[in-house]
């Protein structure tokens, strides 16, 4: 029996495993539940992540990826391990290569501390690329002609930023903006204007559901309960799609002004290549209601949201499998 070819994207919020010839075949949360006293894992995936905020003393939720790179090596190397047996990557008699995607500007070591984890997982042979160029493959974009792309990845842990040209990155930015920082913009907006704390489950319930980030594109109320902080009682608040777009101006402008300099520093011709094209934002974030309209008002370029934002990465990599002899060079 042959080993499949996997591609993993390994997000600070999800992993995504694709498997040549199947496509996705995993798509769970990074959360890994431990036992305390055996630092054995309870539970991986969606299970432990129901367990976020709700476990006893003995058991801990974790998330061992943060800002994109691995946080906790061991729990890492635990959570691959389940996943990879868990789509039966990993046969009897062969052992799969595997290719992961990672944000662009990491270290060395970071990059080292991916690829390990990948090979203790018994890969054969691993291969890592850089996650905005592996969203604008999968997000259609043919860069492997001389002609300016520009893709804006906006993750869990990261958003990678980067024009791409003959296919590489010419220019690119990664910076530790993402969806957890738009969930913590949430939680300290609410306990600072309504002294109710909110966890981390909530603030991100309010973010898909009424979250925006460019006024007026929505008006939508929610019902949000926490623990008051005055009285320590349980309590509930309605709150706006307006006051969630107070709560991420800030990161969202942080965004909008890497995307400008990373512009700034294109050469003029992939410059107008991107001006005909437009800017393709991909990953969690761009589902965010008016973030296209946020960057194409502030960037004054055309802005699109990539057909699958939340998958791009995956299916990219499932297109760099099947052409993996490009990737041995």
């Amino acid at each position: 029996m042959f080993a499949k070819d996997i591609g993993i994207d390994l997000g600070t919020a999800n992993v995504l495993i694709y498997i040549k010839g199947q496509g996705i075949v995993l798509n769970e949360p990074s959360v890994v539940a431990i036992d305390c006293e055996t630092k054995r894992p309870i539970a991986v995936g969606n299970k432990a992540r129901d367990m976020l905020g709700r476990t006893p003393g003995k058991v801990t939720a974790i998330r061992p990826m943060k800002d994109g790179v691995i946080a906790d090596f061991e729990t890492t190397e635990m959570m691959l391990n389940h996943f990879i047996r868990e789509v039966n990557g990993k046969s009897l008699l062969a052992r799969p290569r595997i290719l992961i995607c990672c944000p662009s500007n990491i270290t060395q070591v970071e990059k080292n501390a991916i690829k390990e984890a990948a090979e203790r997982t018994g890969a054969r042979k691993v291969f890592l690329e850089e996650e905005p160029k592996v969203a604008a493959i999968g997000a259609g974009m043919d860069i492997s002609k001389p002609s300016g792309n520009m893709v804006i990845d906006i993750g869990g842990g990261t958003t990678d930023i980067a024009v791409l040209s003959l296919g590489g990155i010419v220019n690119s930015s990664s910076i530790k903006i993402a969806g957890n920082a738009f969930d913590n913009d949430i939680i300290k907006y609410i306990k600072d204007k309504y002294k109710l704390l909110v966890g981390d489950r909530t603030a991100e319930e309010i973010k898909l559901r009424i979250g925006n980030v460019y006024p007026d594109s929505i008006k939508e109320k929610m019902e949000v309960r926490g623990r008051d902080l005055v009285t320590g009682l349980p309590h509930t608040i309605i709150i706006t799609s307006e006051e969630i777009e107070e709560a991420l101006r800030e990161s969202a402008y942080i965004i909008v002004h890497t995307a400008k300099s990373v512009l700034e520093q294109t050469p003029p011709e992939l410059s107008a290549d991107i001006i005909d094209k437009g800017i393709v934002i991909t990953g969690g974030g761009a589902l965010i209601s008016g973030f296209d309209q946020l960057l194409s008002h502030e960037l004054k370029v055309p802005v699109f949201i990539a057909e699958s934002p939340l998958t791009c990465v995956a299916e990219g990599t499932g297109i760099l499998l099947d052409n993996i002899h490009l990737l041995d060079k």
